[in-house]
């Protein structure tokens, strides 16, 4: 036995803060989790409704809590959706298609997500995915050459790349290695 006194709800992730906070306080107790989860990466109010839920905090204190933290700028749901995915994007190289779908399992709003992804334009989204096939073209060499145009469009479509988009791509990289692409179109 610690001697530490474990109040209801509480979890092993609970901050030990948020467990000296008296249980009659729902109010201060939901301010506690919110600071602790916004301090270690920006979340969606979505994220810490369902993070106020889950320690039982009642639906009406989280409302007013996550409505004050909006008001103050704390909680930015556009400013998160942004920075998501000009990070993803730059750093997983993912799509827009991708990218809003993470998003929404996020529980960032629909137009939010829209204005998000139309930071990528399709130029700089083809650039990405060349750059990708680019860097994983070397590890297909010695493959026949549907196998490499597989492996290199299944690499951009779980990226979230359009169809017709990866097979371009994939099909100017390998002309450009020098392999035959003809009648590519036929057999995809």
């Amino acid at each position: 036995m610690t001697g530490r006194t474990e109040w209801p709800g509480d979890s092993p992730d609970s901050s030990r803060a948020e467990k000296e906070l008296s249980p009659q306080d729902p109010a201060e107790r939901a301010r506690a989790i919110c600071l602790r989860l916004l301090t270690g990466s920006p979340r969606t109010r979505k994220q810490l409704a369902d993070a106020l839920r889950k320690r039982e905090i009642p639906d009406d204190v989280a409302e007013e809590v996550l409505s004050r933290f909006e008001d103050v700028g704390l909680i930015d749901d556009a400013a998160f959706a942004g920075a998501w995915v000009e990070s993803r994007h730059h750093g997983r190289g993912l799509a827009r298609r991708a990218l809003a779908r993470e998003l929404r399992t996020k529980g960032v709003e629909p137009t939010l997500i829209q204005e998000a992804v139309e930071q990528l334009d399709s130029e700089r989204e083809e650039a990405t995915a060349r750059e990708l096939v680019d860097r994983k073209l070397r590890s297909t060499r010695g493959l026949d050459r549907d196998r490499r145009l597989r492996r290199l469009a299944g690499m951009l479509a779980r990226k979230g790349y359009p169809e017709g988009m990866a097979l371009r791509v994939v099909r100017q990289a390998l002309e450009a290695e020098g392999e035959d692409t003809d009648g590519l179109d036929e057999s995809f």
